[in-house]
């Protein structure tokens, strides 16, 4: 009995050691605690780095990235950019005629992440003349991370045949697969639909080195006899260029480019002399500031 009333205090006088041994080593800590605190108070030692040595002088409440209101600065995603892209700016040789051609393909826009403003500007030049162009003024907004909605204008010129004027609806991104396209609808006067489908990938063989497949193709509601266009699928476009990259903005490239008509479109051209399909040997630039 008095053997059991020894354990049961023994384990009293225990736990009341352990807690008085952990209140007294929590009193410690806050004092150093507090000291440390206290340390580090008062005025800076003269060889202090300045803070704003490394912002150039810019601040929450001084520099151009200030907004109003509360001192906040701008993220990434509101900031205004913009580009300009040569995706294509290349000397053709048709392999069978051996006429020549200047083509261009070219795209620019301005804004952020989410909204702005796009370019998009494409041509044939032959013999000093622009056979032919197209220009598309668009304004696009980010769809989510990879695909961006762009609403527009589009203007077609041409030399011979009559100018036109097009309501364009389009997407353009990045598909799975690392897939590039640009797929853009039109509603032109008359009742004239169209639609224009663009889809490149990159092969990288080496860091600079790199494989370019692209496909185009162009499909019409309905025929347009006076710029020699048919209704259905127009014209389809396979090509492969392989660029070297002195830098990502400057890139030469090679390459050979498969061009067929369908339809009545391949009948413009038959009457007019041409053959329906030809084969071009391309050369040129890619490039983007």
């Amino acid at each position: 009995m008095r053997m059991g009333m020894k354990m049961k205090t023994m384990n009293w006088l225990a736990v009341l050691v352990l807690f008085a041994t952990s209140l007294h080593a929590n009193f410690v800590l806050a004092q150093m605690d507090q000291g440390e605190k206290k340390a580090q108070g008062g005025s800076a030692p003269a060889d202090a780095r300045d803070p704003h040595a490394y912002s150039d002088g810019f601040s929450l409440t001084a520099s151009p990235y200030v907004q109003s209101g509360s001192p906040q600065l701008k993220l990434a995603d509101e900031h205004s950019f913009w580009a300009v892209l040569g995706d294509r700016f290349e000397y053709q040789e048709d392999s069978k005629t051996g006429s020549e051609t200047i083509v261009y393909d070219l795209q620019a826009w301005y804004g952020t992440t989410f909204d702005r403003l796009v370019i998009k500007a494409e041509g044939d030049i032959a013999s000093g003349t622009l056979e032919e162009s197209s220009t598309d003024l668009l304004w696009g907004h980010a769809l989510n991370a990879y695909f961006d909605t762009q609403l527009g204008l589009r203007f077609d010129q041409y030399n011979e045949g009559k100018d036109r004027q097009w309501l364009a609806l389009g997407l353009q991104g990045l598909a799975p697969y690392w897939f590039e396209l640009d797929v853009t609808a039109y509603v032109g006067d008359n009742g004239r639909t169209a639609l224009a489908a663009q889809a490149e990938y990159e092969l990288l063989l080496t860091q600079r080195l790199i494989l370019q497949p692209r496909a185009e193709l162009n499909l019409y509601g309905k025929g347009d006899p006076e710029n020699g266009l048919g209704s259905g699928l127009s014209d389809l476009a396979l090509g492969v260029r392989l660029r070297y990259e002195f830098s990502r903005q400057f890139a030469p490239y090679i390459g050979v480019e498969w061009t067929s008509t369908y339809g009545d479109t391949a009948d413009y051209r038959r009457a007019a002399g041409d053959d329906r399909s030809d084969t071009q040997i391309v050369a040129g630039l890619r490039f983007w500031f």
